[in-house]
């Protein structure tokens, strides 16, 4: 019975403190001091990644005509042109994006 009420009394007093905890572990961080450089981003990917991509596209190419593997060749080099039209597309939409969206919900 005395266990009860001490654990009882230990519940009541630990309530409230638990409670401010909690609502100090919840707070909203502060807001950020700096944005994203999203410019600097797409540059680093169109100047360093995207060559080294189609180095090596090239280089895969290059070694299955040599192999007399044409048509997948060919078929390989018209799949990854349409995907570097997609690519320059979302790139075009990323720059005119916002304009468009602007026109459209004036």
């Amino acid at each position: 019975m005395i266990a009860m009420e001490l654990v009882q009394a230990a519940w009541n007093h630990a309530t409230p403190t638990l409670g401010m905890i909690a609502d100090a572990i919840q707070a909203a961080p502060d807001e950020p001091k700096g944005g994203i450089a999203t410019n600097d981003i797409l540059t680093f990917f169109a100047t360093k990644i995207s060559p080294i991509l189609l180095a090596i596209l090239g280089v895969i190419f290059i070694g299955r005509a040599s192999k007399g593997e044409v048509s997948k060749v060919l078929t390989s080099s018209a799949i990854a042109i349409i995907g570097v039209a997609f690519i320059v597309g979302a790139g075009a939409l990323l720059l005119v994006g916002e304009n468009l969206i602007d026109i459209m919900f004036e």
